[in-house]
């Protein structure tokens, strides 16, 4: 990708959704997504990613019962149960190296939405 397109390498998205605590599916915010956010920002700042990579909170991605949950384009892969102790590992493999974090991976279990 050249300097003159618009768009990242990748974008990572991390669920800061909110929820009321007694809600049945919880919510991401209540399982550290805020911590795990700043933890993957610092990460690839220090990397040197941030530029042709990008982190960016976002509100529900309907897979609450994940939470966190962290999903990254353009693979479209899934990563629940994040922690921010997990961000380097996402860092390391998936955004310097390429490698899905199965241990991570959520997508072969998202059911089928409509």
């Amino acid at each position: 990708m050249s300097a003159s397109e618009p768009g990242f390498e990748r974008h990572v998205f991390v669920c800061t959704n909110q929820r009321p605590e007694e809600h049945p599916r919880g919510c991401c915010d209540a399982s550290g997504a805020v911590e795990l956010l700043f933890r993957l920002k610092k990460l690839m700042k220090e990397r040197g990613l941030k530029g042709p990579q990008r982190v960016n909170k976002s509100g529900c991605l309907d897979h609450c019962e994940h939470g966190a949950v962290v999903v990254v384009y353009p693979e479209g892969v899934w990563y629940g149960g994040v922690r921010a102790e997990d961000a380097e590992e996402i860092v390391e493999e998936h955004l310097i190296g390429g490698r899905v974090v199965e241990r991570l991976a959520i997508t072969a279990k998202l059911p089928p939405r409509g």
